[in-house]
């Protein structure tokens, strides 16, 4: 026990030590703006409660999933909208981790998706995001409910937007039934390796199932194009996710070698 509880005491100081550098990082910005560590908390999660999602609205979210040369020919390019979320995708986190989530904040000042995926560890893997830039982040919905809970608790508690992810999940309302407080979001996931197998189709049918108990935004993932985004609109998503694919790819989504600023603005026509 003694061994556990100096490892707790040693990961408290770090995480301190990461509070007080952020603090200078923000005075040597900001100057005079904050007068202390905790003037930098509240008005980064004033910023980051300032875009999360509002109700009534239909939004596209465009995933990146590969590389940073993608994101810096691609994401500048894009309108900025407040309807449009920009995701950080799983395997170019894996890949860059937290700086890959820096750099898409740095060209993008609006809404920003860590598809982090969580499924233990949810406190810090959310602070990581936060720190990042990040405005989102999702955790699996296979993930205990412990996890789930923790991980809903401290996006809220940093302002951002939570979103569980139902992946590979045949029965979301046994995930959401036991959660202390709801997410934000509600991901219907159709898997990517899924996409190329015939009679494998995005579960629409669930949508009415959380609607009915839960006033969550329902977002709708794997393979969508502008077909399977009207799809989507048409059954009660709000939210359309468009993995950007490369050419050759099995995958649907938006070509990265097309003009993927206007086939974003045809997304949003499209959506309403």
């Amino acid at each position: 026990m003694e061994g556990i509880g100096k490892k707790m005491q040693e990961g408290l100081e770090d995480f301190e030590r990461q509070i007080e550098y952020g603090f200078k990082q923000h005075s040597a910005k900001y100057g005079k703006r904050y007068s202390s560590v905790e003037d930098v908390f509240k008005a980064e999660r004033k910023k980051r409660e300032s875009r999360r999602l509002e109700h009534g609205r239909l939004y596209l979210q465009l995933a990146f999933n590969y590389d940073l040369e993608m994101v810096n020919r691609i994401l500048p390019k894009i309108p900025q909208n407040d309807r449009i979320l920009v995701e950080a995708g799983t395997p170019f986190i894996k890949r860059y981790g937290a700086a890959g989530i820096k750099r898409i904040a740095s060209l993008w000042p609006g809404k920003i998706v860590a598809d982090i995926k969580t499924v233990d560890g949810a406190i810090a893997e959310v602070e990581e995001c936060y720190y990042a830039g990040a405005t989102a982040a999702t955790v699996i919905g296979n993930a205990s409910t412990e996890t789930i809970d923790l991980f809903i608790e401290k996006c809220n508690e940093l302002g951002m937007n939570s979103m569980v992810d139902m992946l590979n999940t045949e029965k979301p309302l046994r995930v959401l039934l036991p959660l202390k407080r709801k997410p934000d979001v509600v991901v219907v996931h159709r898997g990517r390796d899924e996409e190329t197998t015939a009679g494998k189709v995005i579960k629409y049918k669930h949508i009415n199932k959380i609607r009915g108990k839960y006033d969550v935004f329902i977002s709708v993932a794997g393979g969508v194009d502008l077909k399977e985004a009207r799809s989507a609109i048409f059954n009660g998503a709000e939210i359309v996710v468009a993995n950007i694919v490369r050419p050759g790819d099995p995958w649907k989504g938006i070509n990265s070698e097309e003009k993927v600023e206007e086939i974003a603005e045809k997304f949003l026509k499209t959506i309403g």
